[in-house]
């Protein structure tokens, strides 16, 4: 298989697992989070500036690829590592998500999904065998398989009828994947909020050769409860031998916690999002770094922090360039969010090698500022 697991230990205190996937293009250390390049490119940031935070892989969105530039022209670029000049592990999702996103503009049958272009409002159409032709012509090192992603919340029957869907068109992926040789093909669970439902999807998805799995369908606007809930019925149910993908999820008490539940891989919009806004992550907790009494702060936005924004640049000028729409202030802020997510996986993972994951936990909880029910408990 193109991609592969490799445990290196289980954490004693809380059973979470350090491991290594090893790709076309490098290791990963996990439990690891990906930056996310929707268009080709992590909004602001060069591929240099990721190398320096140590990201280790980055995702890239199948849908807005196929929109443009059209994946023929990544093809005929050398691929997506060489298009964008990234030489390290790229996965690209499936464009599902996207499509279905959509609501009004899309139509849903066996074959595939009808949509309009958000762009032009072109018609067009993705089928399971379309999105691996997609991916296959990125050359993404790991892709995810077709799949049907229902809102939240959902009713049961409509959510089952959903996930079979999901399963049907897992095995057209598997038929048409043209590069199983150098391009690992994951399946994504489904099952909304639906416990038994959940189970039924995982074990569907495990019968067939998947070199991974991941768990889609949660972080659409459930509580955090129920999403931690479904995660403990779930991951169980997923080979311990292959990698463990918790899609769309991107806070630090999340990937903590998913962490602590077994999951391996996780990827979000959320830290340059917010950092587009001029909100910041650090290790007292989100702040906004917009806000009036920063006007005159001149220390770093994160004292414990050591990234290039911190170290260089200080909460005073950093307000006046987003106050002043200055593109420097958002690549400062969205360098200093990547970087505090990418150290706390790091801190995370020597965590798990000190058998101390929860202790952790407590630790930043109580720094960040987080309380019982701000965590969702």
């Amino acid at each position: 298989m193109a991609v592969k697991y490799e445990l290196i230990k289980v954490c004693k205190q809380s059973g979470a697992r350090l491991g290594r996937v090893h790709t076309p293009h490098g290791i990963i250390e996990t439990p690891t989070f990906m930056p996310v390049g929707t268009q080709a490119t992590v909004k602001t940031m060069s591929p240099e500036e990721l190398k320096s935070m140590e990201a280790q892989i980055i995702l890239s969105n199948t849908y807005h690829l196929f929109i443009r530039p059209g994946h023929e022209i990544v093809r005929q670029a050398g691929g997506l590592h060489k298009f964008m000049n990234w030489d390290r592990p790229i996965l690209t999702d499936s464009g599902g998500f996207q499509v279905f996103s959509l609501a009004n503009m899309r139509k849903i049958t066996e074959e595939g999904v009808t949509f309009r272009s958000h762009l032009n409002g072109d018609k067009l159409f993705i089928s399971p065998e379309v999105a691996m032709e997609i991916q296959n012509a990125l050359g993404s090192d790991i892709m995810m398989a077709f799949d049907e992603c229902p809102p939240y919340p959902a009713e049961y029957d409509y959510v089952k009828q959903s996930l079979e869907r999901t399963t049907r068109w897992a095995e057209r992926c598997l038929k048409a994947h043209a590069r199983p040789h150098d391009q690992a093909l994951f399946a994504i669970v489904q099952g909304g909020m639906y416990a038994d439902l959940r189970k039924m999807s995982a074990e569907q998805l495990t019968s067939m050769d998947f070199p991974g799995f991941a768990i889609g369908g949660l972080s659409v606007g459930e509580s955090k409860p129920l999403m931690y809930d479904m995660l403990d019925h779930t991951v169980p149910l997923l080979p311990a031998g292959k990698p463990r993908y918790l899609m769309g999820v991107g806070s630090p008490d999340a990937l903590i916690e998913g962490s602590i539940r077994g999951i391996d891989m996780f990827d979000c919009v959320l830290p340059t999002r917010i950092a587009r806004n001029g909100t910041t992550m650090t290790s007292e907790g989100r702040l906004v770094i917009r806000n009036a009494k920063f006007a005159d702060d001149f220390g770093p936005l994160d004292p414990a922090c050591d990234c290039y924004t911190c170290r260089n640049y200080s909460r005073a000028y950093i307000r006046h360039l987003i106050k002043a729409d200055e593109t420097f202030g958002i690549r400062l802020t969205t360098y200093h969010n990547l970087h505090f997510l990418l150290q706390l996986m790091k801190d995370v993972r020597q965590a798990i090698m000190d058998d101390r994951l929860l202790d952790f936990r407590d630790e930043f909880f109580a720094r960040y500022g987080l309380n019982d029910n701000e965590r969702g408990f």
